[in-house]
């Protein structure tokens, strides 16, 4: 989805009686200047840096054939990063998001591999923001090194990791419904040596998308049940719920989506416990689950090539020490052509509690090329 929304593939093979290929590729840079101040560790810094945005580069290829009323295809996405000269010398990092194969009909397709997961699935994916740079920060440290800025992961939404995975998702029916389900592979939340994951992580989504006079609109939730249990230090049960509604009319467009959940952390869901974070944002000391939420509002307006956006979101964990987190976006996004995308953006990003307080305003200027 976040491919074929930025994006048409190029076909390159096409022949009825092997396959049909294609492949589509993104890539963006950005010229970026941040400025952050910590309270928890009194420091002041500006820094400037030539990254990418909130999507690394991809290159992607796509594969399908129909096999006696069968549609067969597949899958492999390769995310590349460009930072690599701010740590160490040509050491781009390569990172497999995709790589599955799906089997369709008019029962509906099952998906077999490596994707991104359900849970706050579109609440990422209409971000308005996706295709910019989003929010950075010292306390997680996004600023240096080699990883992406996090958009509005943390502040807005968690990510809905690429995982692998089994899915099944029914044919549209009622006039735009559409139901996605997966048993994915669990993370290990529980650290403790007896753990296990008895069962597979399970998510679900529903989406309705329709069209009406001079506008369209898609609504959705998302589900989250896993249970890593230990009999020496306890179990962790981690639930989430996603929901969202996106608006467009004429040339404006209204997002609005947030989540709720226990033991899911503030950034990547139950894979967040794989950051050393789990004591952290997911349980406390006595193994008890921390209530997490968020949120994000959006609105943007379209004209001629021209796209203008404002965009607000946080999160937070309740607990004897609160952890907060909002950021704000004002972007500008230029349409060169159907293949070119200049931006420029201004962000704020603002983290508060346990994990230390800290300020951070960046600007952003970039290109995107897709293909």
């Amino acid at each position: 989805m976040v491919c074929s929304s930025a994006n048409a593939a190029i076909k390159i093979y096409d022949d009825a009686e092997v396959a049909t290929v294609s492949v589509d590729a993104s890539f963006n840079t950005f010229y970026v200047n941040t400025s952050t101040e910590s309270d928890a560790a009194g420091t002041s810094r500006d820094q400037s840096r030539v990254k990418m945005g909130f999507l690394p580069n991809w290159l992607g290829m796509n594969f399908s054939k129909d096999i006696n009323g069968l549609k067969v295809g597949g899958r492999s996405s390769f995310w590349v990063t460009i930072n690599d000269s701010n740590s160490t010398v040509t050491s781009t990092g390569i990172d497999v998001r995709q790589f599955y194969a799906t089997l369709g009909s008019d029962w509906g397709e099952v998906l077999l591999g490596k994707d991104f997961t359900l849970f706050n699935r579109n609440n990422i994916f209409l971000d308005e923001i996706l295709m910019g740079y989003g929010n950075v920060n010292d306390t997680l440290g996004l600023i240096d090194g080699q990883g992406v800025s996090f958009g509005n992961i943390g502040s807005g939404y968690t990510y809905p990791m690429p995982t692998s995975q089994i899915r099944y998702t029914t044919p549209t029916f009622g006039g735009g419904f559409k139901v996605a389900i997966a048993a994915i592979d669990p993370s290990p939340v529980n650290a403790a040596d007896d753990r296990e994951e008895s069962a597979p992580r399970i998510e679900a989504e529903a989406t309705y998308s329709t069209d009406f006079d001079g506008g369209n609109v898609t609504a959705w939730v998302g589900f989250l049940n896993q249970s890593s249990e230990s009999d020496t230090m306890g179990d962790v049960d981690s639930t989430g719920t996603s929901y969202g509604v996106k608006v467009g009319f004429g040339g404006f467009a209204l997002h609005a989506s947030g989540y709720t959940g226990e033991g899911i952390g503030i950034l990547l869901g139950p894979t967040e416990a794989a950051l050393g974070l789990g004591p952290v944002t997911m349980y406390d000391m006595n193994m008890n689950e921390l209530d997490s939420s968020g949120y994000l509002v959006q609105g943007s307006y379209k004209m001629d090539d021209h796209r203008f956006v404002v965009s607000y979101g946080e999160n937070e964990i309740e607990d004897s020490d609160y952890i907060g987190h909002e950021a704000m976006q004002v972007a500008w996004f230029y349409n060169y052509n159907s293949h070119v995308t200049f931006a420029v953006e201004y962000a704020t990003s603002e983290f508060s509690g346990i994990l230390g307080d800290e300020e951070a305003d960046t600007i952003a200027i970039g290109g995107i090329v897709n293909f």
